[in-house]
């Protein structure tokens, strides 16, 4: 029995990087998961064969969270395809960064909608189904930027900023309904976005971080496991930092 046998899990953006160990990290503790991609096709269908591998039931769903009506056919297809709907993490996101002095209007309301509206409008689709089963679990995938902010990426941090209101105001709302809302903040993960960077710029980083390392994508799976699982059954409204000691 794993910690999250019997639970359905819907994660927006699993066909790569932290979403992708999030889903496997499910489906290995007997999560069924659902899950979104946009860009890969061929990424989300190798990603659903992985999972239904493990023994779990499964599905990708091609889908824009960030379009108010997608986000609700999705949860509308999920609750027809899976039943019922306990666990959703919010994942899906994309960078634009560049100093304010030089970014655009659209680069800013790109980042804006991808990452905080998307977090809306699946929240707001999900906690239907969760408020009748009076049971729910709501995981937002902020970051340390959200905290301690980052020169060149205002739009980004802005956007996960927005994300940690957004998930204790959701934890006030629905607390009384036994749904619980958390966030975790990762801190230096190493993914297919990290490995564009100049060493350089990775070794500066790891001098900051008191474990000496850079995180990986599981690490941060891990807790999105804690939190989906009823191991976290009375902790709801906080912050979770996996950023090895980075922001104390």
């Amino acid at each position: 029995m794993g910690l999250l046998t019997g639970k359905i899990a819907l994660i927006t953006g699993a066909s790569k990087g932290i979403g992708r160990s999030i889903a496997i990290q499910y489906a290995k503790q007997g999560a069924q998961v659902a899950f979104t991609y946009l860009s890969s096709v061929e990424k989300g269908q190798a990603l659903e064969k992985e999972l239904s591998d493990l023994g779990v039931k499964a599905k990708g769903y091609r889908s824009d969270a960030s379009v108010f009506t997608e986000a609700e056919n999705l949860v509308n297809s999920v609750l027809t395809d899976f039943g019922g709907l306990d666990i959703v993490v919010n994942n899906a996101g994309i960078t634009k960064d560049g100093l304010l002095m030089r970014m655009t209007e659209e680069q800013w309301d790109q980042v804006i909608t991808v990452n905080l509206k998307s977090c809306f409008n699946l929240t707001k689709a999900a906690i239907k189904p969760m408020m009748k089963a009076k049971v729910g679990s709501i995981i937002n995938i902020t970051s340390v930027v959200g905290i301690s902010g980052n020169a060149g990426q205002a739009n980004y941090a802005a956007s996960k900023a927005g994300m940690i209101g957004f998930t204790k105001s959701v934890a006030l709302e629905l607390g009384s309904r036994n749904i619980r809302c958390n966030a975790v903040a990762p801190g230096f993960i190493e993914t297919e976005m990290t490995g564009e960077l100049d060493p350089k710029v990775v070794e500066e980083w790891l001098k900051g971080i008191p474990l000496k390392r850079a995180g990986a994508a599981d690490d941060v799976a891990d807790a999105v496991v804690f939190l989906g699982s009823d191991m976290s059954r009375y902790i709801s409204g906080q912050v979770l930092q996996v950023d090895g000691g980075m922001l104390t």
